[in-house]
């Protein structure tokens, strides 16, 4: 685990603002949902994948590849079948 060397005080109602430099590292926007873990005495937030569903096949899998500081989830098959549908556009600079 790497420290940030960053400490936050938990205000009246709970909250800890996460620091801006720390969301850019995680790219986290405005309402991205996170997912709350508990080991042992520590608190782990991770940015929330929506169940890994590829976005080209819709397949849900462990194995899908996160692109794209998350915003694309891709199978294998996705993979394929974006690879070819990309192989077919012409490029004009």
């Amino acid at each position: 685990m790497k420290s940030t060397g960053i400490v936050k005080k938990v205000d009246q109602l709970g909250r800890v603002t996460l620091p801006n430099e720390l969301r850019k590292t995680l790219a986290l926007e405005k309402n991205d949902p996170l997912e709350i873990f508990l080991d042992e005495n520590q608190i782990i937030l991770r940015k929330y994948q929506y169940h890994k569903a590829c976005m080209i096949t819709g397949k849900v899998s462990e194995d899908n590849m996160v692109l794209a500081n998350g915003k694309v989830v891709l199978s294998k098959e996705g993979i394929e079948i974006l690879s070819k549908e990309v192989g077919k556009i012409d490029v004009y600079v």
